[in-house]
């Protein structure tokens, strides 16, 4: 029976512990000696291959969905520094916003002039500033708030 139990794992490329044979027909089985033989079984329905039972994905759906929905993202599920989560671009992105929505605010409300908005416009997409702070300072120290 190991012989029969080879050629069908062959015929039906698996391992041999996934070939179930008809109970019934053993007898029959038992004078297959031949690949030919074996396959003419299988064809019969004679020699059948087990269904395959993997490891159930479903738990691991379940997880996959709610990280796209942006949870499972805590303290404890983080490796790396959060400049090394982010991506630089979208990092330089929100801080040149913020820091175009602050002198645009200043301009606004007339506390700067525009050619002051114009030098902190270029120093703003040159990178000269840190952060919208460094911005409030540099105004400060420069003495380009007019008074009313």
């Amino acid at each position: 029976m190991d012989l029969q139990k080879r050629l069908a794992a062959n015929a039906l490329k698996c391992g041999p512990h996934r070939i179930r044979f008809d109970p019934e027909k053993l007898t029959e089985i038992r004078e297959a000696i031949t690949t030919f033989d074996v396959k003419r079984l299988i064809n019969k329905g004679i020699i059948t291959k087990k269904r395959f039972i993997g490891v159930s994905r479903a738990r691991a759906k379940v997880i996959q969905f709610q990280k796209r929905k942006g949870r499972r993202a805590g303290h404890g599920s983080r490796k790396g520094k959060s400049t090394a989560r982010q991506n630089p671009k979208d990092t330089w992105i929100n801080g040149v916003r913020a820091q175009r929505m602050l002198i645009k605010k200043l301009k606004e409300n007339k506390l700067i002039d525009k050619k002051a908005f114009r030098e902190l416009y270029g120093k703003v997409k040159g990178g000269y500033f840190r952060s919208t702070k460094h911005i409030k300072i540099h105004v400060k120290e420069q003495e380009m708030i007019k008074e009313k």
